[in-house]
């Protein structure tokens, strides 16, 4: 999957001097949950924040890859004898190759569809105080798959998105969690600037 993002990302570059090409530098929110919690727990989504940039090659259909640093969080908590809500945040570096279509092209107004795939990389987690948890508890890497709705209005860019976790979010190697088949669902929105060739 790590190949086929590069070549892709690769490819498009080769073809920017023949197509639109414009840079996008993005800063967002985003709304992250985990399914299938272990029994007495509840996931809670939370709001995180990610930045980055990606990049649009093409014209009616084109490729966006990218690169983006992501902050997602989301809140742990049991209701029973022991009451407890606590925060567990994760940092990523995460990896997208999209292939979208413009559905709407014109000169003041653009409404773009993007779907593909994106992987993330686990740079670190942190918890709240006295939670039993580490970077070592979760997989190091999860393979996703994105779709976003784009809006383009002269240099602005505004993108909500939804993202669907293929991977199991537990180290599998960690006793405690091996059995749960929990997956992330990713939100976000994020706002940017349109720089380059639009032609």
């Amino acid at each position: 999957m790590k190949k086929f993002l590069f070549l892709l990302m690769v490819g498009g570059s080769i073809g920017a001097a023949q197509a639109q090409f414009q840079v996008n530098p993005q800063i967002g929110l985003t709304y992250q949950n985990i399914t299938a919690p272990p029994p007495d727990i509840e996931f809670t989504g939370a709001a995180g924040w990610m930045f980055g940039a990606d990049l649009r090659i093409g014209d009616r259909f084109y490729v966006q890859p990218g690169a983006f640093f992501t902050r997602n969080r989301t809140v742990w908590s049991s209701g029973d004898t022991i009451r407890f809500e606590e925060g567990v945040a994760r940092t990523n570096f995460r990896l997208k190759a999209l292939l979208g279509y413009r559905i709407v092209d014109s000169y003041q107004f653009d409404l773009r569809f993007a779907v593909g795939p994106t992987y993330d990389v686990l740079l670190g987690v942190t918890t709240s105080d006295g939670f039993d948890l580490s970077k070592g508890d979760f997989r190091n890497g999860s393979f996703n798959i994105d779709a976003a709705l784009g809006f383009d209005m002269g240099l602005v860019t505004l993108e909500p998105s939804v993202s669907f976790g293929m991977s199991r979010v537990f180290d599998s190697d960690v006793i405690v969690l091996s059995e749960l088949d929990s997956r992330y669902i990713t939100y976000g929105l994020t706002l940017g600037l349109n720089i380059g060739n639009d032609d």
